[in-house]
């Protein structure tokens, strides 16, 4: 069963770490928060209330403040993310302050610097859009385009949660590239900060059923968890309101306060003043299909479907999360576990559900452990479940049985199921520049093509006639843009972060750095007669944050240094294994050092069918370290 496999949960849950308890908010709405009053349950024979108003004698106060990251103090005093961010973006200095930092991140953008260019700060801007399910319009598609060429560096970059990434964009030209995307179908509302990110779903435009209803489903959670005091339009549209109607069962969801989910008459009803403690990410798929890396979100979210394939509800997975911090072993990557199945119309409540119980009680003195999965990983699943519950007002169900996942890429020419075609088209760690760039716009110009961007950081074209294959294909081919069978099998599954040079946290380099990784790593598959079709999921990150989730990888490259690596072994092709650090402070010169026995012992040892993430599992990292240190080159064969 595919449930079982989530049940290993974190590298650190079974270290005995204690972590301190934060109490986190605890107003549920019904008591403003710092507010003294409080209500007591008291037995009572009587036919009166058994809730009894407390009035104390008078006692010195308690003067003590919950301790709070300084991030919160910004959020609580923002006015709902206005203040002081609407100042600084009027003023003349080419940066913002520290406060409007960290607020403008809700908005969909980082402050960044160009580490590249020594004694001199050049401040820029790094927007990321939101497309739940990755879809992309025609319309949008070519306005971002446009605007990497005349606000940005002239390239698009797909990310792992099915975005785009603007990088190079001036303070100046903020508020004009917002507004064109907002005016272009577009958003980058919660596409960062301390809310629900972008809801991932399989990209794949089948018309079938399950998958039209994940999709349907992700659409509907991202707009239920979005935003709604309108600073957003306030700042980057004046006001301006540009909305679609949102389905009646959003509106009713996030209006219900039935069991004392929301902050009555705020403009925030779920949020309130203070968002979530951390960042939050929720993915929906269907059985099989694990394009989404399902395991490694706050929340996963899984169609279940009756034998005519029509869906009945949702097995709902909870507590996956990918970052980590070097040398701090209480701070670990972890794995969703089952918490249980609700019925279809119930998804939405669940899910908000899910969502304040983090809000309440997820920490808010140290973001290093401020996700879900720390919370889960001190409470139990059992108690975060029974929370949950009296959010939700239900019981959830026991979990439904599931087949074993599947990595799925869609890379290729595919049947939607409506009579049209898509094309999967695979980007190099999702950088799209240069003739590719131009080859793509013509192509989706040309044809009027709408397109999704797949959490493999790819671009799938989408509602192409059977008649057009050949030429988008001949197009395609002379842009570099091969059909998978053309391209080496590790550039396929392998992804990489950005890092270096414009993000703050890269410790050294993984986009720039993973080509010639890909390559040196196929040069010892020859030297150690491993087949040039044979592959292991290969993925680069500059930092442990984890963002190209290396922690899933078979073979997972860490920054740790500068040029250096921590080397992670055991994820699984199919996503649904952590890997463990198997070393630390490997050189990226002397990575063949450590890889090439790896990779022998491997060719040598395997069991039939056995990928590499399963055979470094199974050897244990005892012997794979034994096979390391006496190496001294394969075996020379007569």
């Amino acid at each position: 069963m595919a449930a079982a496999a989530a049940g290993g949960v974190g590298v650190g849950a079974d270290q005995g770490v204690q972590i301190h308890r934060f109490r986190g908010l605890r107003s549920s709405g019904l008591i403003p928060f710092g507010r003294s009053s409080w209500s007591l349950a008291v037995a009572s024979s009587s036919s009166s209330s058994s809730v009894v108003t407390a009035v104390s004698t008078p006692i010195r106060p308690d003067t003590s403040e919950v301790k709070r990251s300084k991030v919160e103090l910004f959020k609580e005093k923002s006015n709902f993310l206005r203040y002081p961010l609407n100042e600084e973006l009027t003023s003349e200095a080419p940066n913002i302050n520290e406060a409007a930092t960290q607020l403008i991140k809700f908005h969909g953008s980082y402050q960044q610097t160009n580490r590249d260019e020594r004694g001199v700060k050049s401040y820029q801007f790094m927007l990321r859009t939101k497309n739940p399910c990755g879809k992309v319009p025609n319309r949008l598609y070519l306005v971002m385009d446009d605007l990497a060429d005349e606000f940005g560096t002239g390239t698009l970059r797909l990310t792992t949660r099915q975005t785009f990434q603007l990088h190079g964009i001036l303070k100046k030209n903020l508020k004009t590239v917002m507004g064109t995307i907002i005016k272009n179908m577009g958003s980058t509302l919660g596409a960062c900060g301390d809310l629900n990110r972008n809801v991932l779903a399989p990209a794949a435009p089948y018309t079938k059923k399950e998958y039209v209803f994940a999709q349907e489903t992700a659409e509907n959670i991202a707009a239920l968890l979005t935003p709604q005091a309108g600073a957003y339009y306030d700042l980057w549209l004046d006001g301006e309101k540009i909305m679609s109607a949102e389905p009646p069962e959003v509106v009713e969801a996030r209006n219900d306060n039935s069991h004392a989910t929301n902050f009555p008459d705020s403009p925030e009803p779920i949020y309130g003043t203070q968002f979530l403690p951390r960042k939050f990410k929720i993915a929906v798929t269907v059985p099989i299909d694990n394009s989404v890396d399902i395991l490694t979100n706050d929340i996963g979210v899984v169609v279940v479907s009756d034998i005519d394939g029509e869906p009945q509800g949702f097995n709902i997975y909870v507590g996956g999360g990918m970052g980590r911090t070097h040398r701090v072993e209480t701070t670990f990557p972890r794995l969703g576990e089952p918490l249980g199945y609700v019925p279809k119309e119930d998804i939405l409540y669940a899910i908000k559900a899910i969502v304040v119980t983090q809000r309440e009680n997820g920490r808010r003195d140290d973001r290093r452990y401020s996700r879900m999965k720390y919370l889960i990983g001190e409470w139990g699943i059992d108690k975060f479940r029974t929370v949950v519950e009296q959010y939700y007002g239900k019981k959830f169900e026991p979990f439904r049985e599931l087949p074993e996942w599947e990595f799925k890429s869609y890379l290729g020419w595919h049947e939607q199921g409506n009579g049209a075609l898509f094309c999967g088209v695979h980007i190099d760690s999702g950088r799209i520049g240069g003739n590719m760039k131009k080859t793509l716009r013509e192509i989706i110009e040309k044809y009027n093509l709408n397109v999704r961007i797949t959490p493999n950081q790819n671009l799938i074209l989408c509602d192409i006639h059977h008649s057009w294959e050949e030429p988008i294909t001949a197009a395609l081919a002379q842009a570099g843009l091969l059909q998978p069978t053309e391209i080496d099998p590790l550039n396929l599954t392998a992804m990489a972060c950005p890092a270096l040079p414009l993000c703050p946290l890269a410790i050294t380099e993984a986009e720039r750095g993973i080509p010639q990784i890909l390559k040196r790593i196929r040069a010892v598959f020859n030297k150690v007669g491993i087949e040039n079709n044979e592959s292991v999921v290969i993925r680069v990150t500059g930092c442990p944050n984890g963002c190209a989730r290396p922690y899933m990888a078979e073979l997972g490259l860490v920054g740790d240094g500068p040029n250096s690596y921590q080397v992670w072994l055991g994820g699984t092709p199919n996503q649904t294994s952590l890997a463990k650090c198997f070393t630390n402070k490997v050189k990226v010169q002397n990575l063949e050092k450590v890889l090439e026995p790896l990779f022998y012992g491997w060719k040598s040892k395997r069991l039939q069918g056995e990928s590499f993430g399963s055979f470094t599992t199974r050897i244990g990292f005892d012997k794979l370290q034994e096979l390391v240190e006496k190496w001294e080159g394969p075996l020379e064969t007569a």
